[in-house]
């Protein structure tokens, strides 16, 4: 059984939600990722904070086969990556 940290964990579940782009500074997330508020503060809205992957997190989740690239055609620095089946097991037996 192939044990990951919690930063390759989190940015697993991050690409379960869709699929990760590049973002300036070597971060990866969603496509339209916006600062969103919460909605159950009752005092004023604060602003939930854009959940990013580096891009070494991202290289290992790769090289361990949990994620995979969308567009074989553009090169890997600004293509898509998104979950594989291996990654999706691994989050199931590893909750």
């Amino acid at each position: 059984m192939l044990k990951l940290t919690p930063s390759q964990t989190a940015g697993l579940k991050l690409a379960r939600d869709g699929d990760l782009y590049p973002q300036p500074g070597s971060k990866w997330t969603h496509e339209n990722a916006t600062v969103t508020y919460a909605k159950n503060d009752r005092w004023k809205e604060r602003p939930q904070k854009i959940k990013t992957v580096t891009a070494k997190t991202l290289v290992d989740l790769c090289e361990h086969g949990f994620l995979e690239r969308r567009n074989l055609t553009q090169d890997g620095v600004t293509d898509a990556y998104g979950i594989s089946m291996a990654g999706k097991i691994w989050l199931l037996q590893n909750k």
